[in-house]
Formats: structure tokens, sequence, C-alpha cells
């Protein structure tokens, strides 16, 4: 046969194995780096004289022996051996369906191992002809007879989340429950501003928080260098923990490398950094050693994990006022994914000061009803001219549904999942059409398996800005019709707008309003927008609702949209 017919189909893996293995053994170990280069020319060219005579030798024995010699005896069970321990796949089928190497030939062999035969019309074989000619082994690119499967994974039921504790700091209470009985009653929040002078601004009103302490919650000694966006958040998440039900003895059984704290902030240390720019004004000495540290979003996180001694996923997001629904929505897949069984999870901003407060009025975002500040606030009523900051921290104690009911904790509502999307169209802007809210809905519902149908109350974003809320509730509108048991409100009608802490302090409203079955107002709503159809919205006084699927959007700068779905646990 000739020798082309060997370089196609039949088994050419057989050529290098060969040739790899008989002239393989007289390969000496690389020269030392100290000889001369001289020396290592010398030693490649004895080496390379031993191998090319040693594949001539072998060549010649080839081509002198015939098929009931030599050939056969490679055919046995000892060369079939030899190839199987050189080689880490099994000959292709068709040496398996031939003669084996009866079908190489004679001149099969004696064409490989010497010079390439007169007439042959094969580039790839007169180029494998040459190499073993000159005495190279041949690389010869092999598909194994059999892809190998990878192992599965087996499959698992998935993870649920449940909501098993609620700590709040805002402008209407510290207490979950003194908070949603305030907005039940239509409590305003918000009022003129008093921790600094700002008479200069054309906005001077705020859901400021009158009187807060740490007390019990916070070490001194912490409590005069902390930021207070950190103060809310540790207080806050401490306040989640006590809610929960973790004593110091549960908390000593937890494995606490699998409980973790995600806990955000969209402005992080604003008063510590401009302190220590006032500070350097002066000389460097004068600057807080932490002002670098404790004025990072992700400070606040990290404290709450070293004082409870939790070692699981530990960081913070930052996605402007869209903050807390990421951070909500991420700790919940580490625990769907077995990373942890227990998330601290939320938001914290206090950004009323002297430069926040001027940050914003340059964007030209806030309300200027200064003469009347508990009426500032207007979800989507005509008169809204934009909205009232706020501040204050949320935090949502979210654990795997098994390792509640093993505790006995107290099921506040199911965490069902939620989406992201972005505008990728304005910094401070919504999309005209509503594009990517619309597509972080949807995306919402199918992530968490629930019909549209089946969402009848929502915790809207609705901020109290032209164009924001008309915007937002015409998504919603394209996404769930003209559902007649769907019920909207904003809790920012009360408290302002916390910025990063919004969303999770709304969290918090929306589980209040699955556990008491009541929805609060919207205050402030006298005249609607055009379009705005009223029967949708909660109006000025609570409602009664049984809710069976809650959702609740946050937006924020950047075109960042997140939604994230609850509803009772069942």
């Amino acid at each position: 046969m000739a020798a082309s017919s060997v370089a196609s189909p039949l088994c050419t893996w057989l050529v290098a194995a060969c040739m790899s293995v008989t002239c393989g053994g007289d390969h000496s170990p690389s020269p030392a780096p100290s000889l001369s280069s001289s020396s290592r020319r010398l030693n490649r060219w004895a080496r390379r004289r031993r191998v090319d005579a040693k594949c001539r030798t072998l060549g010649g024995e080839f081509t002198t022996t015939t098929s009931a010699g030599l050939i056969p005896s490679l055919c046995g069970s000892k060369f079939q051996g030899l190839m199987s321990s050189c080689l880490a796949f099994e000959p292709c089928n068709e040496y398996y369906n031939s003669n084996g190497l009866y079908s190489l030939g004679c001149h099969g062999f004696s064409a490989l191992f010497r010079s390439k035969q007169p007439g042959s019309s094969n580039r790839r074989q007169r180029r494998i002809n040459r190499a073993n000619h000159s005495g190279e082994t041949v690389a010869v690119a092999v598909q194994p007879a059999e892809e190998v499967t990878k192992k599965k994974k087996p499959l698992m039921k998935q993870r649920r989340v449940v909501v098993t504790g609620m700590g709040v700091v805002t402008p209407l209470g510290h207490d979950p429950d003194v908070f949603y009985n305030n907005l039940l009653e239509g409590v305003s929040g918000i009022s003129e501003i008093e921790t600094f002078d700002c008479a200069q601004f054309p906005t001077r009103i705020a859901g400021e928080i009158k009187s807060f302490s740490t007390d019990g919650w916070v070490a001194p000694k912490l409590s005069k260098r902390m930021d207070k966006f950190m103060l809310y958040m540790l207080t806050a998440g401490k306040k989640a923990l006590a809610d929960g039900g973790i004593t110091e003895d549960v908390m000593n059984e937890l494995d606490r490398t699998k409980c973790g704290v995600l806990i955000g902030s969209a402005m992080g240390g604003m008063k510590v950094f401009n302190d220590a720019i006032e500070a350097l004004r002066i000389s460097y000495r004068k600057m807080n050693p932490f002002c670098v540290p404790f004025a990072t979003t992700n400070m606040g996180s990290a404290m709450l994990a070293m004082d409870l001694g939790w070692m699981g996923p530990n960081y913070s997001i930052s996605t402007a006022c869209a903050t807390s629904n990421f951070c909500i929505l991420n700790a919940a897949n580490h625990i769907i994914r077995g990373e942890a069984n227990v998330m601290l999870c939320g938001g914290s901003d206090a950004a009323i000061i002297p430069i926040g407060l001027g940050g914003f009025v340059a964007c030209r975002a806030l309300s200027q009803h200064n003469e009347d500040p508990t009426k500032a606030s207007r979800p989507w009523d005509i008169n809204r001219d934009g909205f009232v900051m706020g501040e204050g921290a949320g935090v949502l104690l979210l654990e795997e549904l098994e390792h509640a009911k093993k505790r006995g904790a107290t099921i506040y509502a199911e965490f069902l999942g939620g989406s992201f999307t972005c505008d990728a169209y304005h910094m401070t802007e919504p999309h005209p059409d509503g594009a990517g809210v619309k597509l972080c809905i949807e995306k919402a519902l199918a992530q968490a398996g629930v019909s549209k149908d089946d969402v009848n109350y929502i915790n809207a974003h609705a901020t109290s800005t032209p164009a924001g809320d008309i915007k937002e509730y015409k998504a919603l509108v394209h996404c769930f019709g003209q559902n007649p048991e769907l019920r909207l409100n904003s809790t920012k009608s009360m408290i302002g707008h916390l910025l990063g802490a919004a969303g999770a302090v709304e969290a918090v409203a929306t589980v209040q309003a699955i556990r008491t079955g009541w929805v609060h107002p919207n205050i402030n709503l006298e005249n609607p927008d055009d379009g705005v159809d009223k029967s949708l919205l909660v109006g000025l006084t609570k409602e009664r609702l049984k809710v069976k699927v809650a959702l609740s959007n946050s937006f924020g700068f950047g075109g960042h949209n997140s939604s994230i779905l609850f509803s009772p646990y069942q």
C-alpha cells in the first residue's frame, strides 16, 4: 500500500508513537546553563547523529522485513500494550476495522522512515517524509475516538429565601412597627433642616432624622469617629438581628462562615470626607486618620461583620438610588447558591449636609416647596416639582428557609427574586419610553417565576419628579395592564428620598404590608397628573389589601433599574 494511505484515515498516531518510543530513548537531558554555546551545539549535533542513525537503521529493518516477519509480531498484544501505555487515547475505529499493521505493508513503513517516494502528490505526506528523513519526531494532531463527557453536578432543589428580621432608622421612627404605623396614618417626616444653616439654599427642607442614639448598639469610641451613614447602618443591622431572634446563644450556634453582610450606600461618608478637606486647609496633621476608610461605602458592612464575627460574603454595592435593591438581590443569590445561610442586606445614607444639599440643588432635582414641608413630596401629583432628600437606613435579615425553620424563626415573608437592567440613555433622565424599566420588571417576573396577574401591590420608586413618576407609571401600566386588583403607592410621599437607603426602607414597608394586610396612603395626591389613572393608586388614606405578590422598584442615576418581589410565606 502506498505511503500516502498512512497519512490519512489509518491511524497516523501510530507513526508518531513508534518514532517517539524508538528514537526518544536516546534523548539526553538539556545541557546545564553553565556550558558554553559551542559545547551545546556539539552535543546537539552528536545527539542528532545518533537519532538519525537509529531511525535509518529502523527504516532499513522495516524495508527488508516481510509481512510475515516483523509486521505480524508488532500486531501482538505486547506492541498494543506499548501503545496504550505511551498514549492517552485509543486508536481510531478504522484501525480496529482494518488489518491493523498488515495494511501498512513493507513499502508503507519504508516510505515513512526513508526519503519521499517518487511521484507522491500528497503535500502533507511529503512534509512528514521530510521530517522523518531528518530524524525529527513528527507531531501528529489526533482527535480522540470518543469525547470525554463532563461530569454534571447532581440537580438540587433551589434553596428558598425568607425574611426573618428587619431594622430601620428613618425620619418616622427607628422601629419597623413604629415606622409602618406612622406610614399607615399618613404622618409626614419632612420638615425644615435644622442640622446646619441653609438659608442661602433655594431648598431648605428634608426628611431629616431629628433624634438618634447609638446607645447599646455602637461603641461610644466609634460613635464619635464614624460618619452617620455608618452609624445608621450598624444600628439598623443590629436591630434586624434582634428582631430576627438572633440572640447571643443563637449566634454561638451559627456557622459564621455562612453568615454575610451586604449593605450599600450611594453617597458614603460625605461628612467625614468633607471634614477632612476642611482640616487639610490648615494642615494634613489636622486630618482624621480614619477619614479615608470611614468615607468608603464598603466600610459599614465591613465594620458590622467585624463586630459580629461573620466571615461569609461581605462587601457593598453602590448604584446610586438603586443601591439597596441591588444589595438585597445579590444577598439572596448568595443564599440560593449555598454560599451563605444568613445575610444582612440593605442600604444606608446620610447626605443632608451642605455639600450634599448643594450638589442636588445644582442638579435642579430638589423640590422648593419650603413654605409647607409636609406637602413638598407629592408623587404623581400635577404640582410636584422635584424630590425631597431624606436620610436613614434599612436592613433585612434574609435566611435560607430550612435554616430559619430549624432555629424556630418567625418568617415575615418570602423573597421571590428580582432583576436589574440599565437604561443606557442618560446620567439623570429616565429613558423616554421606559424601555429599561419595562425590561427590568419583565425579567424580574420571569426570574421569580411569577405571573403578572399575581402581582397586586407595587411600592413604586416614584420620587415626585416631573419626568420620573410618569415614566415609571406608564411602564407599570404596560407590564400589568388595567388590573383592577393592582394598588400602587410611594413611601417617599412621607419620608422623602433616602437615596441609597430608599430601596431597603421601602422593602421593609413592603414586607409590613404583607404582614399587616394594610397598604399605606399616597399623601399629597390631590390632583393626579394627566394620564394617571387614580383608581390604580392608593388614595389619601390606608387601604385593606391581601397581598399576593408585591413588587418594589428602585432606580438610580446612571440608568440603574432594579425590581424585587416578595410574597407571603406559604
